[in-house]
C-alpha cells in the first residue's frame, strides 16, 4: 500500500519539479566559482575538474530543491514559510542545526549593530 501512495506524490512531484530543472539548466555554472572556492578550502586542488564542480553544483542545487519543497509543505499548513522550517527540517543533524542557528543569531546582531550605527549618524548629523 504504501508504494501506491508513494508512486502518485512521486510522479506529482517529479511534474512540479520539471520547470525548475528546465530553468537550472539555463542557469547552470552559477556557483561554479563560490563552489571551486569551498572545494579548495575543504583540501580539494586550488583548481578542481570542471566535471567536478559541475557535479558537486548538481547535487548542492538537488539538497537545496528537495529542502525548499519539504519546507513548502510543512509551510503550507500555516500559509506562509518561516525560517523554522527549516530548522524543523535539520533538527536530527545537530552539527547543521546548531551551524544554523550560530549563522540566524549573528545576522540578527549583525542587523542590530547596523540599526545602532545609523541611529548614532542620524544623532551625529543633527548635532552639526
Amino acid at each position: 500500500m504504501n508504494n501506491s501512495s508513494a508512486g502518485p506524490s512521486s510522479k506529482a512531484r517529479v511534474g512540479a519539479s520539471q520547470p525548475s530543472e528546465s530553468s537550472l539548466k539555463r542557469k547552470r555554472g552559477m556557483f561554479q566559482k563560490d563552489l571551486q572556492h569551498m572545494m579548495y578550502g575543504f583540501g580539494d586542488d586550488s583548481n578542481p575538474l570542471p566535471e567536478t564542480v559541475s557535479l558537486v553544483e548538481d547535487i548542492v542545487v538537488d539538497y537545496v530543491t528537495d529542502m525548499v519543497h519539504k519546507a513548502q509543505d510543512i509551510a503550507t499548513k500555516r500559509g506562509k514559510l518561516l525560517t523554522e522550517d527549516f530548522l524543523f527540517l535539520i533538527r536530527k543533524d545537530l552539527p547543521k542545526l546548531n551551524r544554523c542557528t550560530e549563522l540566524l543569531s549573528m545576522n540578527e546582531e549583525l542587523k542590530q549593530a547596523r540599526k545602532a550605527f545609523e541611529v548614532d549618524e542620524e544623532k551625529l548629523a543633527t548635532l552639526e
